[in-house]
């Protein structure tokens, strides 16, 4: 993982880090308010060597108030030193349970030993570090005696007297916010990067590009409105909705150039991620960019393309595969362009079988030759073996990943599957992609003014036994007959 790796799920799970850093720090603060708060007072004292006069005494001296020190240290914590506190403070402790809440330290190369006392009282800990600093006085002074009424070579004086300190030492509830934020805040990074490496759900454009290297022909956002009213006609024209399939109209026609084919197969690798919509919209969308286009429900197992479009489904592909009716009579005529819709008809018991049939490729062959886009509706990849026959007819394929409804070893086994059947992909739409965040497909455009096009008569339905067609803007009128007479021909034969 690189650093824009690492940025992407700071984004993606910043919610579970925030919270986690949060209740550290809340944490820390209970637990700070929890701790009954210490007081710690301090006194400190000097040790000297008495009756050292010539300046070679006083550096010998020197040296051995230095040596001796860190014993007088030791002796703070002993029973000698402490019993005298007990008594004179009428504490109820034992010098061993004093001795927790005493501590003396003395740096290297200095005489000056430092008392600390502590207490939930500070008055308590001051009294404590003074009478301690005076019994080590004491004791000190008998010990050193050398003999029956001789003074002691070494004198402990207090410099610096103990005092109620204002404020506890403990807990440290500062310090205690820090680190409990800074706690939480790696076990927020850590399970985010963990939930990064399990989750394989593919979100955004990042997880499609660790797997495949084809175009992105442009991304769909969620619309919650779009469960209701799933049309692109039903979408403002300036809605970002409608220039997302305006933009992957465009990309299409780049996508599709160099193909002599007119046929596309839409399909996913799993039910749910939007392929039907995203083909009925498409075929809409380029309807609207002035070409005669016929939508073709090839989903023979959950049809629902006729549903959407408010169309009869009862006849359509399986009537013209078997037979029954030419499909010039099954075509139905749909909104204000030259869009038409050959529904899935009755649902066979053999999908896969009628899909790669000769009739099916004929089928295809008449509708490229009258129309100048055929949109194919295919089932998913994944449970069925339809999409993956029909893709050897067609002349490129449209796959539809629905953001966070397929993972990544579904859609690299869906990328295999089309690779094994030599399917030319066009490239991939992402579907239900996300509005905000790092996995947000970011659009570039401008404020678009309604389209103006030359105003026109809607043009009724071809008759039974013709071809649908379409005259070019602005082309010879003669030119135009002559190539609807020859389409009528292609489709009727």
């Amino acid at each position: 993982m690189d650093i824009s790796d690492y940025l992407r799920v700071l984004r993606r799970h910043w919610v579970l880090i925030t919270t986690l850093t949060l209740l550290g720090l809340g944490a820390a603060a209970v637990s700070s308010m929890a701790i009954k708060p210490t007081y710690t007072a301090k006194t400190q004292l000097f040790v000297a060597i008495q009756n050292a006069g010539t300046v070679s005494e006083l550096q010998q001296g020197n040296t051995f108030s230095q040596a001796r020190v860190q014993s007088y240290v030791e002796t703070v914590a002993s029973p000698v030193v402490l019993q005298p506190v007990i008594d004179d403070l009428g504490l109820e402790a034992t010098p061993a349970e004093l001795s927790k809440k005493v501590s003396a330290t003395s740096d290297s190369n200095t005489v000056i030993i430092s008392i600390n006392a502590s207490d939930s009282s500070p008055v308590q800990a001051s009294a404590i570090a003074q009478a301690v600093g005076e019994s080590l006085i004491a004791v000190i002074d008998d010990i050193e005696r050398t003999g029956d009424g001789d003074a002691s070579p070494v004198r402990l004086s207090v410099i610096t007297p103990a005092s109620a300190p204002v404020s506890p030492a403990a807990p440290n509830t500062r310090l205690n916010l820090v680190l409990g934020a800074l706690a939480g805040l790696a076990v927020g990074l850590g399970l985010a990067l963990l939930r990064s490496k399990m989750d394989t759900k593919v979100i955004g454009e990042q997880d499609i590009r660790r797997i495949t290297d084809s175009p992105i022909l442009g991304g769909v956002a969620y619309d919650v409105d779009a469960t209701k009213k799933p049309l692109l006609t039903q979408a403002p024209p300036q809605s970002p909705r409608a220039e997302s399939f305006r933009q992957i109209r465009t990309n299409m026609q780049f996508a599709h150039v160099s193909h002599e084919s007119k046929a596309i197969l839409v399909t996913s690798s799993l039910p749910g991620e939007g392929k039907s919509t995203t083909a009925t919209n498409l075929a809409i969308a380029m309807a609207q960019g002035g070409q005669t286009v016929v939508l073709v429900d090839a989903d023979l197992r959950r049809p629902r393309i006729d549903d959407y479009l408010g169309l009869e489904g009862g006849a359509g592909l399986t009537t013209a595969l078997i037979g029954s009716a030419d499909v010039n009579e099954l075509l139905q005529p749909w909104g204000e362009d030259q869009l038409f819709v050959l529904t899935s008809g009755q649902i066979p018991p053999n999908p896969s079988e009628l899909l790669g049939s000769e009739a099916m490729r004929e089928l295809i062959q008449r509708l490229e030759d009258a129309f100048d886009a055929v949109i194919i509706d295919a089932p998913p990849l994944l449970p069925v073996t339809d999409a993956a026959v029909l893709a050897q007819q067609v002349g490129g394929v449209v796959l539809v990943v629905g953001s966070g409804r397929v993972r990544e070893p579904e859609l690299a086994k869906s990328l295999d599957a089309l690779t094994m059947v030599d399917a030319d992909l066009l490239g991939v739409i992402l579907n239900l992609v996300p509005t905000k965040g790092p996995d947000a497909y970011a659009y570039s455009y401008y404020t678009y003014q309604p389209e103006t096009r030359p105003s026109r008569s809607r043009k009724t339905p071809p008759p039974m036994g013709s071809s649908v067609t379409k005259a070019d803007n602005g082309g010879d009128a003669t030119l135009a007959r002559a190539r609807a007479v020859a389409r009528r021909e292609t489709l009727t034969q």
